[in-house]
């Protein structure tokens, strides 16, 4: 993925980037303010004012950050020869890990989970397009001719998204009795398999 900031950036800005991954990871997003990050960072809140301009500049640099994860994440997940709905499932279960490895960094990417904060527009559609252009890659050559496949890969990524984003929530908290399914980690995984191969079915793909 490539980023919107040049190749001169100092090492300082990785530093306060590490820190900030840091501080969501152990403390979610309500530790992400000025001065957690520069306590992270091991230096003052002044140093992140000056290479960031303040808090949101930080969290936009960390937001660019975590999409670049998720990318690196479904660039690491290869076709399945002979067997493209396979490969569609196999980066969709990528997306379901990335999730699962951090639910705080998931909500900070796709909630508003940070008050105050709302990442800039173009940083936005950057960095989501970045990761959702690897979906739609992978989906383009089994989409008939005729449809778009960026309407393709909308409609498997909004499915994943759904899936992964309720079973987020009910492993946050304790689920209400005769939920749905079988809140165990096989009955969710089966229940996502499940629920992309429907979605991959009932888009009429070509498969074969």
């Amino acid at each position: 993925m490539a980023t919107r900031h040049g190749q001169g950036d100092s090492h300082s800005r990785e530093r306060f980037l590490q820190a900030a991954l840091t501080v969501l990871l152990k403390q979610g997003v309500s530790g992400l303010t000025v001065r957690s990050v520069a306590e992270a960072a091991g230096t003052s809140t002044i140093g992140v004012y000056t290479r960031f301009g303040g808090r949101n500049g930080v969290l936009d640099a960390l937001y660019e950050r975590t999409f670049e994860m998720l990318h690196e994440e479904f660039r690491a997940v290869p076709p399945v020869s002979g067997d493209p709905a396979a490969g569609i499932l196999a980066l969709a279960r990528a997306y379901r890990r990335f999730a699962l490895d951090s639910p705080a960094r998931y909500a900070f990417m796709f909630e508003q989970s940070v008050p105050g904060f709302d990442p800039d527009p173009d940083l936005r559609a950057f960095a989501q397009r970045s990761s959702f252009d690897l979906l739609v890659d992978r989906v383009a050559p089994v989409t008939p001719p005729g449809r778009d496949p960026n309407v393709t890969g909308y409609l498997i990524w909004t499915t994943m998204h759904g899936l992964v984003s309720v079973e987020l929530t009910h492993r946050a908290r304790n689920p209400p009795p005769k939920w749905f399914i079988e809140t165990t980690d096989d009955a969710y995984d089966e229940v996502f398999g499940s629920g992309i191969r429907a979605m991959i079915n009932g888009l009429d793909l070509e498969l074969a």
